[in-house]
């Protein structure tokens, strides 16, 4: 079993405010006169009201709760979760950070793929943890976090954690199942796999119920800003074994999430038929975005996200088209590592499906420059 953090060995840190939800919890009872939270209130915000609604003035005056219960609850119904295995925070991005807390201390070596998600690469230099990074695996056929190298590096290095996006940002991979055993089980006895899942609802495979386990020495992240449009209000959540729970529990900022994001996030999670839609469609965009290019000749990459990725000859021309495209006020992405310099990638939205708008693209595909 991978070694957390040093310091969360010893009694404590407990979280010195643990909110009025928990308590209620505990007691088993409400608790109607709030004297003591040292909250705003009596402000009678009503500017906010006139602007948002009394809904929305309501959510804005508390802590939320720092368990997150009735989030977990709903996800957990939806998905088959034990409850135990479940921790909310403010995104993806959040619980990677927290991950590194608990499990990285500054000097020691972590490993991930050179160009993936770089958030990570972000927080771990940050944190400061010495990053190692292992080229892509790279073919006719595939761009692909290379599961061979990053165990390699891990024993060499002597890692701490490895991290593996899967699906992959910004090439759109997915790794199965077993793959992603083999690279656990092959790691360092003390290295923990931080699993990045925030494309994962895209999959075609998505409801296996290899995904809904906490494994030994692994911290899996998923969010509810892709699929279920909550991008702006940062909510997300890890699945991981009950004792790494309350570790994480033991470093994580307690009042992360919002009162309203917990509301917000529990209507949304109230009504999985709209989430399933969205997906539905967004897999649909998708896969006519990659048709349209493949048909004009281009070499585009599966994905198993909400986002297509355009292999182009070399990083030069995609640059260019980049940089094109952003004059037209167009955004899509070109990856900053050097070694990904080649890729862009488009996001599968209906504004992306309309004719003319990736006109440059389509030009570069189809005469080379």
């Amino acid at each position: 079993m991978p070694r957390y953090a040093d310091h969360l060995y010893t009694p404590g840190p407990d979280n010195p405010f643990p909110g009025i939800w928990v308590l209620k919890r505990r007691l088993g009872r409400d608790l109607p006169h709030r004297l003591g939270s040292n909250e705003g209130l009596d402000m009678p915000h009503s500017a906010l009201r006139r602007h948002f609604g009394d809904a929305m003035a309501e959510h804005a005056y508390c802590y939320g709760d720092a368990e997150a219960h009735g989030v977990r609850k709903r996800l957990c119904r939806e998905h088959g979760f034990d409850f135990d295995t479940l921790l909310v925070d403010a995104g993806c991005d959040s619980l990677l950070a927290l991950a590194l807390r608990a499990t990285a201390p500054a000097g020691c070596c972590v490993v991930s793929s050179a160009g993936t998600y770089p958030t990570f690469g972000y927080f771990a230099r940050g944190q400061g943890c010495r990053l190692i990074e292992v080229d892509y695996r790279e073919s006719e056929h595939q761009l692909a976090p290379d599961i061979d190298a990053l165990i390699a590096a891990a024993h060499e290095h002597k890692a701490r954690l490895v991290y593996l996006a899967n699906p992959d940002n910004p090439t759109g991979h997915r790794h199965d199942p077993a793959t992603v055993n083999r690279l656990r089980e092959a790691l360092p006895e003390d290295c923990w796999l931080l699993l990045d899942e925030a494309y994962h609802d895209f999959r075609d495979d998505a409801d296996a119920p290899e995904y809904q386990q906490a494994l030994a020495g692994v911290i899996r992240c998923r969010t509810l800003s892709k699929a279920h449009g909550l991008a702006g209000l940062r909510i997300g959540y890890a699945i991981v074994e009950p004792e790494t729970l309350a570790m994480l529990m033991k470093v994580r900022i307690h009042y992360a999430v919002s009162s309203l994001t917990l509301a917000a996030a529990e209507v949304v999670l109230d009504h999985p038929q709209e989430t399933t839609q969205h997906i539905r469609d967004v897999i649909k965009r998708r896969e006519q975005l990659a048709g349209h290019f493949r048909e004009l000749g281009a070499d585009v990459l599966p994905s198993a996200t909400n986002f297509i990725c355009v292999r182009l000859p070399n990083a030069e021309l995609a640059a260019r088209v980049h940089a094109d495209l952003l004059d037209e006020g167009k955004l899509i992405a070109r990856a900053a590592h050097p070694s990904l310099g080649h890729i862009l990638r488009i996001t599968a939205v209906a504004d992306a499906l309309v004719p003319g708008r990736l006109a440059r693209l389509e030009q570069a595909v189809q005469q080379g420059a």
